[in-house]
């Protein structure tokens, strides 16, 4: 259910510009994000992206990078922050991994494509770059698999 911010239960959904008229939409609750794409609000919110979630802890990054071709938008690559129990900082809170995450961009459905774990691969950046310019465009949510691109770390492991 998408809704505005609640005291009561901690929910929030934010709406931002993107790129060629598409809206970012961000919601959260229980200490969980996703993020989807789309012409408006409504649109944005039908997507398979929005109604899949990470399962541990997570966050988003502010940033969002726009894949293109011939200045059409097909992906989007966002650094996740996906937290769990197994590793724990000094004050017994889960420790936030990074990891970024490719979701293809309507027209068609707008879904993850694929996830890089930064702690075990120095060039996540461009490999998520890759990945969005390889699969992002052909990948049909709901039944290709999300891919894991280099090499599986814990952030990848946990979802």
């Amino acid at each position: 259910m998408i809704g505005k911010p609640s005291e009561l239960d901690g929910s929030t959904t934010r709406l931002c510009p993107g790129k060629s008229g598409l809206l970012v939409l961000i919601s959260e609750d229980d200490l969980r994000q996703t993020v989807s794409v789309g012409r408006n609000r409504a649109a944005a919110a039908r997507e398979p992206a929005a109604q899949v979630w990470f399962g541990p802890f997570n966050s988003t990054a502010y940033t969002v990078e726009w894949r293109a071709a011939n200045g059409k938008p097909f992906a989007i690559i966002q650094r996740w922050y996906i937290a769990g129990n197994g590793d724990r900082d000094k004050d017994d809170r889960p420790i936030a991994k990074p990891m970024p995450a490719v979701t293809r961009l309507p027209p068609g459905a707008g879904c993850h494509v694929a996830n890089v774990d930064v702690k075990a691969n120095a060039d996540a950046n461009e490999l998520a770059r890759k990945a969005a310019d390889q699969f992002a465009r052909d990948f049909r949510c709901g039944t290709d698999e999300v891919k894991v691109i280099g090499k599986t770390g814990v952030a990848v492991a946990r979802h």
